[in-house]
């Protein structure tokens, strides 16, 4: 087995990819794009930019990283690079030959966002899997994607060039570091792509096969792929991967207990050969503390560890941090601001209406609440039509008669108003400030994020909701000065690092996989039950095998029909002989049809032996049947016992040669040489 880590990612909106060869087949987990990436692009036309301050501001300048750039120079609005936006895939991806690639694997909708790139190439012949929640939600948000690419296209005007020329004015000394970091990490531009179109998204999606939780597909008759939840969102999942040599387990980022997604499934990843950990996500938020370090006591019980990791304590935490979006919403609205929600996060969305809306219903506030994407009234109706994608107490609310999230009735009510565009028509009619808005691009480069910003950017008692990850400084520097309160959430987006060594002494796999990073942050060695392997970012990490032993199934019918022997020199170990056919189904080794037994083993000479000769215990066998002679030993180039050889003196001339890898009989007499066979069979086991 060959793991590789094409890229690390920078949390949820650009999660992990991996390349893995297993059993001869090569898989790709998931596809992301690199979307943050294209803040180093202007939101509006050179020619009618607006005053911007340097960057970075006072208070960015406080970081030693931000110090030194500015140091260097002021980055400023005209740095931009103002031209049509290109996108980010993983680094070195397409370097890659595609038809090599057999099977693609997409964890969640975010991994989903650079697959057209790939399957747009006329050689790409992959087996696409992933759940059926996560092919749903992540269609609608590539086709929100390019619909407002192809908005920017309409005010700003097309690039015609097929290669991404600005970067040549990006790569003077005089371009501030923060630039050319975005550009040329790696000194790669192949990376760079123009977006792909509505029909390679159709395209694309034809050639995929959706499966549900823990629904097992199996191809090439030889690996059996199943998906399990993982608790991040909707429909987004871990792999368990099955076959001839061994089970492998693939844990993406995750949450352990979620609020609106399906919970984290333990029982199905116990017990693996092989778990590949790729929770990168823990590093962008935790800190290096003690805490860090803890490590499990081998002595706890499943139950203690279950119970250690499925506490609400994250979970409360992950609810406070909502209604206090919802509680500053409410303060700007009160004080006649408006609130600008750009998180794009489809389950904290959900949730977030929901809390929006009932506190606001329950309060004497008449602030509407509209959202505003191309793709916004197909999602919010499909996210109340999936209940076995969602968590236990949101089925549990759909049973009873009430949809699984409260945004139905409000919409029905009038209370949140849904708008494909900024510019529709009923949205102009239907206007009014203060008002909750929600809109993409969370980068705040496209969409109408974009025209809110410049509406509201000069209004102190106005709000914008920020989505951790993105650099306020950088993602911020068009919109500058700004008047706007500013609120920057970090929300889950993977399991704790304090919380590792629990999960992986509960799955208990014998080998686990983790990137560098983590290990350098945790301390993994009191798991003694667990070998723990390193892989880095770029390089390759091979397995010689991952399984110990690789099981052969045999049909009932056939193995009732087998005359099984004891062997004399190996106690509880017996051997039969059959004429069969080994063939792959299902991910397992079968012996199927084509029994030719002798039946009466003991009439007929044994054909196959099992074992070495001693060439001391072969000449006292024979010596017992009147055949005498020698034994010559030779001795191999390293000093050790290489080969034996017996010279026979009567009743006529032989030699019988002995080795670890055969023994050789040479003689003229038939009746010697018989004596021989006999002696042998009488020593080894004979089938």
């Amino acid at each position: 087995m060959e793991l590789t880590c094409l890229s690390k990612g920078d949390g949820f909106h650009y999660p992990p990819c991996h390349m893995l060869n297993i059993s001869g087949f090569r898989v790709l987990i998931d596809c992301p794009l690199d979307l943050l990436a294209i803040t180093i692009f202007s939101p509006v036309p050179c020619d009618v930019g607006f005053e911007a301050s340097a960057y970075p501001s006072e208070e960015d300048a406080q970081n030693p990283i931000q110090k030194k750039q500015k140091m260097e120079r002021q980055m400023s609005f005209d740095d931009l690079v103002c031209v049509e936006p290109w996108y980010k895939t993983v680094k070195t991806l397409h370097l890659w030959e595609v038809s090599l690639i057999d099977i693609v694997l997409i964890s969640n909708p975010m991994g989903l966002l650079g697959l057209p790139f790939l399957t747009q190439n006329p050689r790409f012949c992959a087996k696409i899997y992933m759940t059926e929640a996560t092919a749903k939600i992540g269609q609608l948000m590539m086709e929100d994607l390019v619909s407002m690419h192809m908005e920017f296209r309409r005010l700003h005007g097309p690039e015609d060039s097929s290669f991404p020329c600005w970067t040549k004015n990006l790569d003077g000394e005089e371009v501030p570091s923060v630039l050319k970091n975005v550009v040329f990490n790696g000194d790669d531009l192949g990376s760079w792509m123009r977006l792909y179109s509505l029909d390679d998204i159709k395209s694309c999606m034809k050639k995929v096969q959706a499966v549900k939780f823990s629904e097992e597909v199996c191809y090439n008759g030889t690996l059996v792929i199943k998906a399990l939840s993982s608790g991040l969102d909707i429909g987004a999942c871990n792999w368990l991967i099955n076959g001839p040599n061994g089970s492998l387990s693939y844990v993406s980022d995750s949450i352990l207990v979620s609020h609106h997604a399906k919970s984290f499934d333990f029982h199905g990843l116990k017990g693996a050969d092989v778990m590949i950990y790729s929770g990168f996500s823990c590093l962008q938020t935790a800190s290096p503390t003690d805490s860090d370090y803890i490590s499990t006591s081998s002595d706890e019980n499943d139950e203690s560890l279950a119970a250690s990791l499925l506490d609400n304590e994250e979970s409360l935490e992950e609810l406070e941090k909502l209604a206090f979006v919802c509680s500053c919403a409410e303060e700007s609205a009160d004080a006649g601001g408006s609130t600008l929600i750009t998180i794009t996060r489809v389950g904290i969305v959900l949730q977030l209406l929901e809390l929006m809306s009932n506190s606001l219903e329950s309060s004497s506030l008449k602030v509407p609440i509209f959202v505003i994407s191309s793709v916004a009234e197909e999602l919010l109706a499909y996210a109340n039509t999936i209940p076995e994608w969602l968590c236990e107490q949101r089925q549990e609310k759909l049973i009873s008669g009430e949809p699984s999230f409260g945004h139905l009735q409000f919409i029905k009510d009038k209370k949140i108003h849904l708008f494909p565009a900024i510019h529709s028509p009923n949205l102009i009619t239907s206007w009014q400030e203060p008002c909750i808005l929600f809109a993409p691009h969370w980068s705040l480069r496209l969409g109408p994020s974009v025209q809110l910003l410049q509406r509201w950017r000069e209004d102190p008692k106005s709000l914008l909701v920020l989505e951790d990850g993105i650099s306020s400084g950088l993602g911020l520097l068009p919109f500058r000065p700004i008047a706007m309160k500013i609120l920057q959430c970090s929300f889950r987006s993977g399991i704790r690092l304090q919380k590792l060594p629990s999960l992986l002494s509960l799955l208990k796999p014998k080998i686990v996989l983790v990137p560098d990073v983590v290990n350098q942050r945790i301390n993994l060695s009191a798991i003694k039950t667990t070998s723990i392997l390193n892989y880095s970012e770029n390089k390759t990490l091979s397995l010689a095998r991952i399984a110990d032993n690789a099981d052969v199934e045999i049909m009932a019918e056939l193995a009732t029909k087998l005359s099984w022997k004891k062997l004399r020199q190996r106690e509880n170990f017996g051997i039969a002989r059959l004429k069969g056919e080994l063939v792959m189904e299902n991910g397992k080794q079968r012996l199927v049809s084509g029994l030719d037994q002798e039946e009466d083993s003991g009439k007929t000479r044994p054909l196959r032996h099992w074992g070495s000769v001693a060439p001391e215990t072969l000449l006292d066998a024979l010596m017992k049947m009147s055949v005498t002679g020698s034994i010559e030993h030779s001795i191999g180039e390293n000093g050790s016992e290489d080969k034996s050889i017996i010279h026979l003196t009567n009743p006529s001339s032989g030699m019988v040669e002995t080795s670890e890898m055969c023994t050789t009989i040479i003689t003229d007499d038939e009746t010697v040489a018989s004596k021989i066979f006999q002696a042998i069979d009488g020593i080894l086991d004979g089938i």
